[in-house]
Parts: C-alpha cells; sequence; structure tokens
C-alpha cells in the first residue's frame, strides 16, 4: 500500500462509526453486545489512541466492535496495527479491561461469604472426624477387655410375679373363676380366647374341667400348668406370686388337686 492509497483509506475509526451507524445502531448497542466500555468505543472512533490501553486490548476491541457491525475483523484489526505504530503515546498508565456490566459479577462480599462457609465447614468436619477418633480413649483398656473378678455364672431370667394374669384356652375349655365367693367369670373359652383376671381381685381361685388346654400367663411370661392333664383342677391360685413361685417348686404344680 502506498502512502496515496493510504490517506485515501477511511481509517478504522471512520470504518467502525460508518458501519455502526448504516446498521441505525448506538454505541451503548455496539457496548452491550461486546462488552466493551463505551469510552472505549468512543477512542476508537476518534482515533484517540491516548485514552485506549494497550494495543493488544485496543486490537481486540476493534475486532469485536468489527463484527457487530459486519466487517472483516482481520482486516479491521490488521489496519488498527497499522495505525497505531510509533503514534501511542508511552506515558499512559496500562489499565485493566473490565467488562462494560460490571453488575454481572459477583459481588466481593459474597466471595469472601463463600470462602468463609468453606473454611467453617472443614473446621467442623476435622472437629467431628478428630472426636470420633479419640471418643473410645475415654474408656479404660482394663474395663473393655477384663472381666470383672468373681463374676457370678449368667443365670436365666425368672419371670416378674407382678403383671396381669391371663388365662387363654388352646381348645375348647370350662373353667370357673372365683374371688372370695363371688364369680367373677364362667363359661367356655374358645381357642385362643383370653380372660384376664381384674387387677383388684384379692384372692381369684381356677376351676377347670380340661387343664391341659389353659395356658397362663404373668405379665406375659409363661406361668406352670395349673393342673395334670385328665383331671380337673378345682382351687388353683390366680395370684401372680403363687403362680410364679410353682414354677421353682419341685412338687407337681400346687393348688391342683382331682374332684
Amino acid at each position: 500500500m502506498d502512502e496515496t492509497e493510504a490517506t485515501q483509506m477511511p481509517t478504522v475509526g471512520e470504518q467502525l462509526r460508518a458501519a455502526r451507524e448504516s446498521k441505525t445502531l448506538s454505541l451503548e448497542d455496539i457496548a452491550t453486545s461486546t462488552r466493551i466500555p463505551r469510552r472505549h468505543l468512543e477512542s476508537l472512533e476518534s482515533g484517540d489512541w491516548s485514552r485506549l490501553p494497550a494495543p493488544t486490548y485496543s486490537v481486540g476491541f476493534a475486532k469485536s466492535y468489527a463484527g457487530a457491525v459486519g466487517l472483516d475483523r482481520t482486516a479491521i484489526g490488521e489496519q488498527l496495527r497499522a495505525e497505531m505504530g510509533g503514534k501511542r503515546t508511552a506515558t499512559r498508565t496500562p489499565e485493566v479491561f473490565q467488562p462494560a456490566d460490571p453488575a454481572r459479577t459477583m459481588p466481593k462480599w459474597l466471595v469472601l461469604a463463600a470462602i468463609a462457609s468453606v473454611i467453617v465447614i472443614a473446621l467442623l468436619f476435622s472437629w467431628f472426624q478428630n472426636r470420633s477418633l479419640t471418643a473410645p480413649d475415654d474408656v479404660p483398656a482394663a474395663e473393655v477387655l477384663a472381666p470383672a473378678p468373681d463374676a457370678a455364672p449368667a443365670q436365666q431370667p425368672q419371670p416378674a410375679a407382678g403383671g396381669p394374669v391371663v388365662v387363654t384356652a388352646t381348645e375348647p375349655s370350662w373353667i370357673q373363676i372365683s374371688d372370695g365367693g363371688r364369680t367373677l367369670f364362667q363359661g367356655e373359652l374358645a381357642p385362643n380366647q383370653p380372660y384376664q383376671v381384674p387387677a383388684t381381685a384379692t384372692a381369684p381361685l381356677l376351676r377347670a374341667g380340661k387343664p391341659e388346654a389353659l395356658r397362663v400367663t404373668v405379665g406375659g411370661a409363661p406361668a406352670p400348668p395349673v393342673g395334670p392333664a385328665g383331671q380337673v383342677a378345682s382351687n388353683v391360685s390366680l395370684l401372680g406370686p403363687d403362680l410364679m413361685r410353682a414354677r421353682t417348686a419341685t412338687a407337681p404344680p400346687g393348688g391342683a388337686a382331682a374332684q
């Protein structure tokens, strides 16, 4: 390109402005689409290199501007390098490019809050982990590993004498339950039909035609049979303590006698 052609060719700024105006776009429109500050766009159009950042950034701005208005990005970039060659003053401090819309960037306080949250979570995790690892040290090893001296052999737990007394039939069975001469229940129990002795009964007695067909529990624990199979059981105490004492007796269940 000779000097005559150079003087006749429009500058980069003139080409950009003409292309923008032909598309009826404002500098604000270009700034929004390219995210280039409007002051830099104005400097490109006016050729004011002293208000532009380093040549590398300026050429990049010009290419983005050219792309937004439909010009050849490469040609605009090369021409701007030629126009800026030897003309840009070296007294201006390089500035950092910022987006046209600072609101789109994350606020500094939010970044600091996120960092603080991460630190707190890491400290809590470390504290819980250390606590779980050191917790077993609170128990002396001797208590964990060594059994107590002269420990008595484990014994089978005995049912408690307290709790409701319930008579349940395993097959149809006639029974009579009285308390102090007063009849509490008399009739036939159907299979799996229960009868609970009232807690207010002071001396409940059982009479059963088929004692082998009855299951008696005290507080949910099974009591001994109330009489031998094939015989009528009479005057069987249904007090919880009496039923439980019969478990340890060596003789046949007391209180059951043949009529």
